[in-house]
């Protein structure tokens, strides 16, 4: 089924391409006359976004005592990309695929979940400062075109504060919630299987590092992957000499993500491009100028990447575990710290 919508929506995407080919002529017409050192700028800042991509789990691994090269990590999650980018419920994989490097190179299996959840959670965080931010530097008229999609959203929102604030001041509320709770696991064993395994994780996630001040790091980090890649399209546009709407960029390239984060085609071909597009002409460019912005950031923040990841990954899947290092601070070959070592007996 996911196939079949997906080759639904290709299609689709190829009639408007065929519809609208003039714009597709002017489009290409530009990318054939791209200005390679600001082509550079765009690379560097796609690459700068995948360092800091790669540096939140990092940093959260660092706060449980496992050291991790920035190398490692960000060739991880270069391949991860990859998967997420290619497969159905690549998204799904990624993650598997990503928990399993991090236990077989000995992070324990609930430190590597935790890791992965408050990860994605910071990440959320990034769009939504993002997203806030585009509005406030778009003005009162480019907000206007964009409330009905966000109407959704800030409901979603506004729901899952309720809960969480009936969750803290309501014990009836909770005594209703643990209640349901206790049964469905009572009934289903999977389900109960399920339920354990989220109070480890998120024990494990509330004990990665307390206080406020050590998470602002990953949370930087996080907000600064979103930052880079709104940077390279911005880059992609000066690469090929169009003006960039500087008022409603961010919050185009914000909204792009929220339907291309749902995977509805092999790394939502069709659906960022189209959706890429369309705010950007909303927000003053011609069509051609917009299509052929889109298509260029999209060949350096996904097709370039394609088969780097893909090569990482087998290199990375096929490669032979390791044994798993002794407790303490670990470093990513899988030895103590000097500091770390026990001392030596007397005598020896």
């Amino acid at each position: 089924m996911w196939w079949l919508g997906a080759g639904l929506l290709v299609g689709a995407a190829v009639l408007v391409a065929v519809w609208r080919r003039h714009e597709f002529a002017q489009a290409f017409n530009l990318i054939s006359r791209v200005r390679v050192p600001q082509l550079a700028v765009a690379v560097a800042c796609e690459a700068l976004s995948l360092v800091c991509f790669a540096a939140v789990p990092r940093r959260l691994l660092l706060a449980s005592g496992v050291r991790w090269s920035l190398r490692r990590m960000t060739a991880i999650a270069v391949a991860a990309n990859a998967v997420a980018g290619a497969l159905p419920g690549g998204a799904a994989f990624a993650t598997a695929w990503v928990y399993r490097q991090l236990s077989r190179r000995g992070v324990e299996p609930m430190l590597a979940a935790a890791v992965l959840v408050v990860a994605g959670a910071l990440s959320a965080l990034g769009l939504a400062i993002l997203i806030v931010s585009g509005l406030l530097t778009v003005g009162t008229a480019g907000a206007a075109a964009v409330v009905r999609p966000l109407a959704g959203i800030l409901a979603l929102a506004l729901v899952i504060g309720l809960v969480v604030f009936s969750l803290s001041r309501f014990a009836g509320f909770r005594t209703i919630v643990r209640r349901t709770w206790v049964r469905a696991g009572e009934r289903f064993r999977q389900l109960r299987r399920a339920q354990t395994l989220l109070v480890r994780v998120v024990e494990q996630a509330r004990n990665l590092q307390p206080g406020f001040r050590p998470w602002l790091r990953p949370a930087a980090y996080a907000l600064l992957n979103w930052v880079f890649d709104a940077a390279c399209l911005t880059a992609c546009l000066w690469a090929l000499d169009i003006g960039v709407p500087w008022r409603g960029i961010l919050l185009a390239y914000a909204l792009t993500q929220i339907p291309g984060s749902l995977r509805l085609t092999p790394g939502s071909i069709g659906v960022v491009e189209a959706s890429l597009s369309a705010l950007l002409v909303l927000y003053g460019l011609s069509p051609g100028a917009a299509i052929a912005g889109a298509l260029l950031y999209r060949a350096i923040s996904y097709w370039a990447l394609q088969p780097v990841g893909w090569a990482i990954w087998i290199r990375l899947t096929f490669q032979a575990d390791r044994p798993s290092p002794p407790p303490g601070l670990r470093t990513d070959h899988g030895t103590p710290r000097p500091d770390q070592r026990p001392p030596h007996e007397p005598g020896t």
